[in-house]
């Protein structure tokens, strides 16, 4: 018997107002931004339903959200997160932007590792910082990514002293272990680094993996970390607006409590609802898809393997997005090719920073039948 996710209807989801379904023409397949196609938790649902009925809009209060996500990280990470410690905001770039702007100066270097989510480029410089790149390394033979311990070295002994981190990272899909988190962190704290830890996609770990939050490492790396999450990923909640920042000092508390009350205002009251209940209600909708994402994720590779060969990739750990190298397809930009050649959007690599412009970015988050189409798209773009 299949799923209920298999059943999602084209039709129906062409008539959404979101972002991914506005931007192309009827005709395109949208696969380009981090957003699924799926429903609703019912919990979620429910709850957004009768607010909407009782004409609950009005601005957002945080109480039990903070309680919340704390159960949630100690169930699921092992985690011991302080309530007090938690700011609600509008959303995870936000939040970054807000850390940036307390915690660093104007014209102080901020370390990312591309290819990495593009918001992070944009956002550093509207915040007058400078963006100083620290590129993943890749084997060459399998596809995998790891941090560059020797490109972190690099940056923070030029001079930088914040570190955005991506974790599980997007676009890879990399849960980094222990270990290598470990590695890293004595790599920063021998030079005093602020991390500012994006965790948004730590909800969507796949086939068993154990995703680590930074601020578990130890007491000197959560010291100095600011760890960002929210419901938006795990639970599809993005247009709804909320995130949590979590300071991991009093020291860096203390500096959240003096931003203006405009930053907690900014989150949506639907959406402080909405990830009070996921994080609290929603855990079991969230291994059903998890499990639904990993039959997904097969077929990719599976069909990937039969169509389109010559396409690597290494399959994300976490997340459900596909990092495509599209190299060998002899393409000079693949994804423009995909969308005028094949009607499929799809997110192209040179967003992503270095090294990204022979790859694309499909996210997967939606059925198998959908999944199928894309790749049957990617492949007419090539031709016979």
């Amino acid at each position: 018997m299949g799923h209920p996710f298999d059943d999602l209807d084209l039709a129906a989801l062409r008539t959404r107002r979101s972002a991914k379904w506005r931007k192309h023409p009827a005709d395109v397949l949208p696969m380009w931004v981090a957003e699924t196609d799926y429903p609703l938790a019912d919990p979620i649902r429910d709850t957004l339903d009768r607010m909407v009925r009782a004409g609950d809009v009005g601005y957002a209060w945080f109480d039990g959200l903070a309680e919340a996500y704390c159960g949630f990280a100690r169930q699921r990470y092992g985690a011991e997160v302080d309530p007090a410690r938690v700011l609600g905001v509008q959303d995870v770039m936000r939040a970054v932007l807000v850390a940036i702007e307390l915690l660093t100066q104007p014209g102080a270097g901020v370390v990312i590792n591309p290819p990495v989510y593009p918001p992070f480029f944009s956002t550093i410089r509207y915040a007058g910082r400078r963006v100083v790149e620290a590129p993943m390394a890749r084997d060459a033979a399998t596809g995998r990514y790891e941090l560059d311990l020797d490109a972190l070295e690099d940056a923070f002994a030029r001079g930088a002293r914040c570190w955005l981190l991506c974790s599980p990272h997007n676009p890879t899909g990399r849960v980094f272990s222990r270990r290598e988190l470990e590695a890293a962190a004595a790599v920063a704290d021998r030079y005093g680094v602020t991390v500012l830890a994006d965790e948004v996609h730590a909800p969507l770990v796949l086939g068993g993996g154990r995703f680590v939050p930074w601020a578990t490492l130890s007491a000197e790396s959560a010291a100095r970390c600011v760890t960002v999450v929210s419901a938006s990923k795990g639970w599809n909640l993005p247009g709804l607006k909320c995130a949590l920042a979590i300071a991991g000092s009093p020291a860096i508390a203390e500096a959240f409590a003096g931003v203006p009350s405009e930053v907690p205002y900014g989150a949506g009251i639907l959406g402080v609802a909405a990830t009070e209940v996921a994080f609290r209600d929603g855990v079991g909708w969230l291994d059903d898809l998890l499990r639904y994402l990993e039959v997904v994720r097969a077929d990719l590779e599976r069909l990937l393997a039969e169509r389109l060969p010559a396409i690597r990739w290494c399959p994300p750990e976490a997340t459900y997005l596909a990092w495509l190298d599209c190299a060998a397809l002899g393409l000079d930009d693949p994804a423009t090719a995909f969308l005028e050649r094949g009607r499929l959007a799809v997110r192209g690599g040179a967003d992503f920073g270095t090294a990204g412009s022979e790859f694309v970015r499909l996210t997967f988050g939606t059925s198998r039948s959908i999944v199928a189409e894309a790749v049957e798209r990617m492949r007419a773009a090539v031709g016979p």
